[in-house]
């Protein structure tokens, strides 16, 4: 049985996310310091990261509730990711 506990918890998927819209928009705007934009750049890798786990820990949530209803079939998301055009916004895989 899945539980979610406190070492288990969802991170905050929309902050995180917030944050890294606005770092890369700093980082786009181009007049950060190399030592800032490196560190804005390492925060938004560990933001990325930590969406990425969000998505994965909502997925798996998900799974595990359609299985024991019973009344959902299990479709893989890899599958809609395929269908996604060039120009969408995706989160690069860790």
């Amino acid at each position: 049985m899945y539980r979610l506990t406190r070492k288990t918890r969802i991170p905050d998927f929309e902050k995180s996310l917030r944050e890294l819209e606005q770092l890369v928009e700093k980082l786009e705007q181009g007049d950060l310091p190399l030592d800032d934009a490196l560190k804005a750049f390492e925060r938004g890798v560990a933001l990325t990261r930590s969406c990425q786990s969000a998505l994965q820990q909502a997925q798996s949530r998900v799974e595990i509730l359609s299985q024991r209803n019973g009344t959902a079939e299990i479709e893989s998301f890899e599958d809609d990711a395929a269908e996604l055009d060039d120009d969408d916004p995706v989160l690069p895989r860790a």
